[in-house]
């Protein structure tokens, strides 16, 4: 079997992977650059090497990468361009995505170049790729990104703001919306996003590539747990998990702690606020910043804690906390869309009081803790490893790109005497 030449175009860098849409676009990636030609198009921050990439992918792998630098959301320059959004068509997260040169080498490698299939990578991507063109596009989709909106305006308690946050996500529905109907195939992560997506464009053709796990890399290890320990494990430049870690501090952890008043919780991720830390410090918590490896903090703790109330997508940080053998416990949000059973891998909980209530119970019997983390070992390793993962999504690739073809011919076809360019007659 021939390989593809695969163009992946992907705003706001893929390394390092330590946030969960770069580590599932670099796992997949990476995979499917084993067997086939791969062109990557994305960006850098200011401090970011750009050449780092193309040292952790396989050789026949290409990386342009053109500076840019976003506007944080929650910082005050994201809320003066959350209102300047207010009088335009196109969403703020998007808006602050557009990137000339992005698109202008997109371009170049597509007149320059033989691409079999275009990989949009979240919807940011697609801003960048001729949807309905000659080179067919799959839309992949990391999160279905209005109803992430919709949630932080049902979460906004500041009038003005929620007003321009209902705004914001009705027009990310119309533009994801209109994505993935021109996109020649989307890809979800999840059976309930897949369903979203096809609703919200009218199509079916959306498909599932589930979130994976490097099996090899998390794994349990005999470390022993800190007793009464938990950790929560994000980057805390992404608001959702900001969000749902300043109501645990505020509403969760006292509760915990009247209970189990050693109980202790560690925030490991990158690029905390100053004001976070300080709140942090304030509630009794740790806050560590970046670290090297996280799975340190994870073999420590004896609960692993998902307090998220915003959010779209799957959760990485879930599948790596029981592919460490950790027991689990995370709102609905948090969960949703992985394949996971409440009371078998993780426990469910909503409310800052439910939440606070389950903790205790696992706190008090680490059996359960260890059985409901041997269930998750199981599950991840059966049917979530990336290498199984990319091998689906390079499957639905190959799909989009064999279409593409036959549609070429037929158009050809339909023009004459059904030969195809450079073909003479006989």
């Amino acid at each position: 079997m021939n390989g593809l030449h695969v163009m992946w175009v992907k705003v706001g860098g893929l390394w390092p992977p330590n946030v969960g849409g770069r580590i599932r676009s670099f796992n997949v990636l990476r995979e499917i650059a084993r067997r086939n030609r791969v062109t990557v198009l994305t960006t850098h921050a200011p401090g970011e090497d750009p050449l780092a990439l193309a040292a952790h992918l396989p050789e026949q792998a290409r990386v342009i990468s053109v500076p840019h630098r976003p506007v944080r959301v929650g910082s005050l320059r994201f809320a003066a361009a959350l209102a300047r959004s207010s009088l335009g068509a196109l969403p703020v997260d998007m808006a602050r995505w557009r990137i000339g040169a992005l698109s202008r080498e997109v371009k170049r490698v597509i007149d320059e170049e033989a691409v079999d299939v275009c990989v949009a990578d979240f919807l940011q991507g697609a801003l960048h790729v001729p949807l309905g063109g000659d080179v067919p596009v799959v839309h992949f989709s990391h999160n279905v990104e209005h109803l992430l909106w919709r949630r932080l305006a049902e979460t906004e308690r500041r009038p003005w703001r929620r007003a321009l946050l209902e705004l914001e996500w009705r027009k990310m529905r119309r533009f994801e919306a209109g994505v993935v109907s021109r996109s020649d195939m989307s890809i979800a992560v999840s059976g309930i996003d897949r369903d979203r997506l096809a609703s919200i464009a009218g199509t079916e053709r959306v498909h599932v590539v589930p979130t994976g796990v490097d099996t090899e890399f998390f794994r349990p290890t005999e470390r022993a747990e800190r007793p009464s320990s938990m950790v929560f494990l994000g980057a805390m430049d992404w608001y959702p998990n900001e969000d749902g870690v300043r109501e645990f501090l505020a509403e969760t952890l006292p509760a915990i702690r009247r209970e189990v008043p050693e109980a202790t919780l560690s925030i490991v991720g990158r690029a905390p606020g100053e004001d976070l830390r300080r709140t942090a410090e304030a509630a009794g918590a740790l806050v560590t910043g970046e670290v090297d490896d996280v799975r340190p903090w994870v073999e420590e703790a004896s609960v692993f804690v998902v307090p998220l109330r915003v959010g779209g997508g799957t959760r990485l940080k879930i599948f790596e906390a029981m592919a460490m053998g950790k027991a689990v416990v995370s709102t609905p949000v948090g969960a949703e869309g992985l394949p996971i059973t409440p009371g078998e891998h993780y426990l469910a909980a909503e409310s800052p009081r439910e939440f606070a209530l389950a903790v205790i119970a696992l706190l008090r019997d680490p059996e359960r803790r260890r059985a409901m983390g041997a269930a998750g070992r199981r599950l991840v390793e059966e049917r979530h490893a990336w290498p199984m993962v990319a091998r689906r999504f390079e499957a639905l690739c190959r799909e989009a790109a064999d279409h593409a073809s036959e549609r070429f011919r037929h158009r050809v076809r339909g023009h004459g005497d059904g030969r195809l360019p450079g073909e003479s007659r006989a």
